[in-house]
């Protein structure tokens, strides 16, 4: 058992196996840009960097072909600090050494944060318009709004992924059952007497509402950071009664479908994944400036209104690129802008580890600061204290 456990510790310690990592982390990087092309940089790291097996579809199967970021980065943790501990003592010579791995340590555990933790949203506002959410990109969400008060609605949300299940969502808040029946990741609506002939379509499930008239046609998934997904999907509303109907829901439509039941008005619609906030946005002003004799951009800004409902807060600030807005744990980057239209884009990330990468490259920059200073100090001095010689010229 001793045996074992040294080399057990012995593996991981290893120069050897720090080499093949690195290897493989070129490696990893290499295949990830080439497969840039096909899939887009969000679907890439998804894919390569943020999974421990790199999966490929090989003749309809899903197959194992390459270690992912996860599992090379969190080897190489292991076999740093492992490293770390075993050869290295806790001295101020190596102080500068020490430093430099505890900011690699620090950038690793940093990058596994960010793929764990990160968010990101877009607000989109035309002057004058006033938002208190943001919305995502790539994730959707099933609205269920109880619209029965007329000064307010009662939303109740289920995430895009429980639609891909055939199995029933009970939720506490509704007196009805949701039943997912069918599910399509990206899908092109139209009018039943407009689908293009030879155009496939599935199935149409839709029993009430807009649904009986569309056609669906599903579509490959795109991976391409220009373009979106379309999610559609076929749901039963039940009620303890029996079927109340068979919606068609999709992000497409910009209407949500409404029904009534016990009393109440519903509206039922697939719709962005929101991220709502305790204060709102309201875009003032749109700046599009180019250079002068041509249409190449120079900036773009938005000035922008921050404003509470208790009056806590109400100022304006101006974004633009390179100047984002950091406000209460979210950045609001400048992303897109049509000023023709007086429409804005603003991109707002959530990431809690930001400050991380900032922190480990300057704790690696002292360290490679300290440590090259120590040998040139100890260089110096040895220099110096080196006796002077003399050397006599014989007499001519």
């Amino acid at each position: 058992m001793r045996e074992l456990t040294r080399e057990f510790i012995k593996f991981f310690v290893s120069l050897k196996l720090t080499v093949a990592l690195l290897a493989l982390s070129a490696l990893l990087v290499f295949f990830a840009t080439i497969d840039q092309v096909h899939l887009g940089i969000w679907a890439v790291q998804e894919k390569w960097f943020r999974s421990f097996i790199v999966l490929h579809e090989i003749q309809g199967y899903p197959l194992p072909v390459f270690p992912g970021g996860y599992f090379i980065g969190g080897l190489l943790l292991i076999n740093l600090v492992a490293a770390h501990l075993k050869r290295f003592a806790l001295t101020w010579k190596k102080a500068g050494i020490q430093l430099v791995h505890f900011g690699l340590i620090l950038l690793l555990l940093g990058e596994l944060f960010t793929g764990l933790f990160q968010e990101e949203y877009q607000v989109s506002l035309k002057e004058g318009e006033t938002r208190n959410y943001a919305e995502s990109w790539r994730y959707n969400e099933l609205a269920v709004i109880d619209a029965t008060a007329p000064d307010r609605d009662i939303v109740t949300v289920v995430p895009e992924s429980l639609l891909a299940h055939d199995e029933a969502v009970q939720v506490p808040a509704l007196p009805f059952r949701l039943v997912p029946r069918a599910y399509y990741p990206n899908a092109a609506l139209m009018l039943k007497d407009q689908l293009p002939a030879g155009q496939f379509a599935v199935e149409n499930l839709a029993t009430t509402g807009l649904g009986p008239r569309l056609a669906v046609s599903p579509m490959r998934v795109t991976y391409d950071p220009q373009k979106k997904n379309w999610p559609a999907a076929f749901v039963d509303i039940v009620s303890a009664e029996g079927l109340i109907g068979t919606y068609l829901v999709s992000s497409m439509l910009v209407e949500a479908d409404t029904f009534t039941y016990a009393g109440r008005q519903w509206r039922l619609g697939l719709r962005p994944q929101r991220a709502y906030q305790p204060y709102s946005l309201t875009l003032l002003k749109v700046t599009h400036d180019v250079y002068p004799g041509s249409d190449i951009p120079k900036n773009f800004s938005s000035r922008m209104r921050i404003n509470r409902p208790d009056g806590t807060e109400d100022r304006e600030v101006l974004i633009y690129m390179n100047n984002p807005l950091r406000h209460e744990g979210l950045t609001y980057y400048q992303y897109q802008m049509d000023a023709a239209n007086a429409n804005t884009v603003l991109q707002v990330v959530r990431n809690p580890s930001w400050l991380i990468p900032y922190i480990s490259c300057l704790l690696m920059t002292l360290g490679l600061l300290l440590q090259f200073g120590q040998h040139l100090v100890g260089f110096i001095r040895k220099r110096a204290a080196r006796p002077a010689t003399v050397s006599v010229a014989p007499a001519a």
